[in-house]
């Protein structure tokens, strides 16, 4: 003879399986190795376009002579520069090499926590950047570590002179502030109140509180909104960013007298 009572169904939770258990989360691994392939893809990209655009400059434009593409509006002008801005340091070129190349070996080292696509083209980009023109750096006259950056693009209303590894740093660090207003963390999720809020509401825990913002500040500073670790992963991409831009920086174009001609 079989019992007719059934046991009472057990509830389900949002992100449990049937049997209860907490559902896996999504691979980190998949994810960082998507990340990690978009970044390797756009430096890649960057390091060739800026090396051959470099490498026909040499080869085809005169040095310290402008050459007009579109006018007054974009024009090529072969320099090569020892320094920083505006020939900032050009006895201490050593120094911008040592700095380029430990900004190059701490994004290597800071890739493998990236998660997002965004952040992921942006230290791409500056990967790229960065390697270009270190690479010019090391290997270029007038020596190994002192050689000097090959600068070629001029446009009205800027005084210096740069190239498209500038234009990738550039580019990279207006990303940079993109996401960061957007309040997107490395993981790619948006960490802004409302949404917290809005989870906390939503959650079970809080179904009996009449106070939204006392629950979401009982979820403590490791809740979505103040990730400890997303928040130190920004701080640390800032500071990536600047020091970047300042070993990469364009140069002051260096025209000749005409006594000199």
């Amino acid at each position: 003879m079989t019992d007719d009572k059934t046991a009472p169904s057990e509830a389900v939770t949002p992100g449990s399986d049937d049997s209860g258990a907490p559902a896996p989360a999504a691979s980190p691994r998949t994810i960082s190795a998507r990340a990690l392939i978009v970044l390797v893809v756009v430096a890649a990209a960057v390091y060739a376009i800026d090396q051959i655009a470099k490498f026909l400059v040499v080869a085809h434009l005169p040095l310290n002579e402008f050459v007009p593409v579109l006018g007054t509006v974009l024009q090529f002008f072969y320099v090569t520069n020892s320094g920083a801005a505006f020939s900032i340091g050009s006895a201490y070129t050593w120094i911008f090499s040592v700095l380029a190349a430990a900004v190059f070996v701490f994004i290597i080292w800071f890739a493998r926590r990236i998660r997002s696509i965004g952040w992921a083209v942006v230290f791409g980009l500056l990967l790229g950047g960065v390697l270009g023109n270190l690479t010019d750096r090391l290997f270029r006259e007038p020596g190994f570590g002192i050689g000097h950056v090959v600068d070629f693009i001029k446009i009205p209303f800027l005084p210096a002179i740069f190239n498209l590894a500038d234009s990738a740093i550039t580019a990279a660090m207006v990303l940079f502030l993109i996401l960061t207003i957007r309040g997107i963390g490395l993981d790619g999720r948006r960490t802004t109140k409302p949404e917290v809020v809005a989870e906390a509401d939503a959650s079970p825990e809080s179904a009996g509180v009449d106070d939204p913002e006392a629950s979401s500040a009982a979820e403590g500073p490791g809740g979505a909104a103040g990730s400890p670790e997303t928040t130190a992963d920004i701080a640390a991409a800032a500071d990536i960013a600047a020091a970047a831009d300042v070993a990469s920086t364009p140069a002051e174009p260096s025209i000749p007298r005409s006594d000199e001609v």
